[in-house]
């Protein structure tokens, strides 16, 4: 079972960057699919980018697509996901979230979660 473990969220303003990073522990990272989810107030979680076990394939949500990039350290067990040209629509609590699977398949099937962090982005 992993532990997952979010950080870098804060308030930013429009136009700006962040890049939230996920430590996970507990078991072997480079078994496991990772996303990063995002839940605004009154909205249901979305999944923003997902990644494979390897690197080697990821998925962007529409609204991700050309500012976030999402991206893996296997040797340091760290998820990471760049936020460039932020919205006050971005603003949400960001979640990481893990699956065990070598699969090409990433938009879903996730069980292991982290606390979340917030992302808050002023106009």
């Amino acid at each position: 079972q992993v532990q997952l473990a979010e950080s870098g969220g804060g308030l930013v303003q429009a136009g700006g960057s962040l890049r939230l990073s996920c430590a996970a522990s507990g078991d072997t990272f480079s078994s496991y699919a990772m996303g990063w989810f995002r839940q605004a107030p009154g909205k249901e979680r979305e999944l923003t980018a997902g990644i494979t076990w390897s690197g080697g394939n990821t998925y962007y949500a529409d609204s991700a697509k050309g500012r976030f990039t999402i991206s893996r350290d296997n040797a340091k067990n760290t998820v990471y996901l760049q936020m460039n040209s932020l919205k006050p629509e971005d603003t949400a609590v960001y979640y990481c979230a893990a699956k065990r699977s070598k699969s090409w398949y990433v938009v879903s099937g996730y069980d292991y979660w982290g606390q979340g962090t917030q992302v808050t982005v002023s106009s």
